[in-house]
């Protein structure tokens, strides 16, 4: 299959999932109470939302979890936001599948975002785009030792399987998996993903540099949490 007319050629998908109160982001409780953190979580994941809804040439396509979340993102989500549904063993399966999707829909090069990164530079996305007309695999590292983007234009099963999903090793060991597969890689800035305390700190610092409506979702709860 081949993208139509109507397509860009790249697609990019937000790793998201429904905001589920004792289920959502409770790396942050404390300091905050498990509602909050869920009522955080779903603010990230709309400033992520906007953020990539204005980068040129690439189409939203947003991964669904749980399945039956469907309603909720559809009344969150852009015009022709592709919305695919998603039950998985982990997050390396679901990268693998979201990504062989949008392969099989006609696109030419794939990219996965996590949803709890919104300060994130779009010009970052664009480099990803720009950077696999030259390299098999973009990855974008993370401070943790994960990564925030990973993409290509062939799916390679090996990069999600032997993973240790959730640990510091995450980067270290797709990049060997890479080096194995004798793929070319290109590396992006490292950024960060708000999972603690000092990150939500270090969040609200960035907010006073950024102009005033990036990241309007987040700015309010944290105006109001605070």
């Amino acid at each position: 299959m081949h993208a139509n007319k109507e397509m860009n050629s790249s697609a990019l998908i937000i790793m998201a999932k429904e905001p589920k109160i004792g289920s959502t982001k409770t790396r942050l409780c404390p300091p905050m109470k498990f509602g909050e953190a869920a009522n955080f979580y779903e603010a990230l994941l709309w400033d992520t939302i906007n953020m990539t809804t204005g980068i040129k040439g690439i189409d939203l396509a947003i991964a669904i979890s749980p399945p039956e979340s469907a309603d909720y993102f559809r009344k969150i989500s852009p015009p022709k936001t592709h919305l695919i549904p998603l039950t998985c063993a982990d997050i390396g399966e679901c990268l693998m599948r979201v990504l062989d999707k949008l392969l099989e829909m006609g696109y030419l090069q794939v990219m996965a975002l996590n949803a709890d990164g919104p300060s994130l530079p779009p010009s970052y996305i664009q480099e990803a785009k720009e950077s696999l007309d030259q390299h098999d695999l973009v990855l974008g590292p993370t401070e943790d030792g994960g990564y925030y983007l990973i993409g290509f234009k062939e799916n390679y099963p090996d990069l999600f399987t032997g993973i240790d999903w959730s640990t510091n090793e995450v980067l270290e060991q797709t990049l060997i998996k890479a080096d194995s597969l004798n793929l070319s890689v290109h590396l992006l800035p490292t950024w960060y993903d708000v999972d603690t305390s000092k990150d939500i700190q270090r969040l609200r610092d960035e907010l006073k540099m950024l102009p005033p409506k990036r990241l309007i979702h987040s700015r309010k709860f944290l105006a109001e949490w605070f």
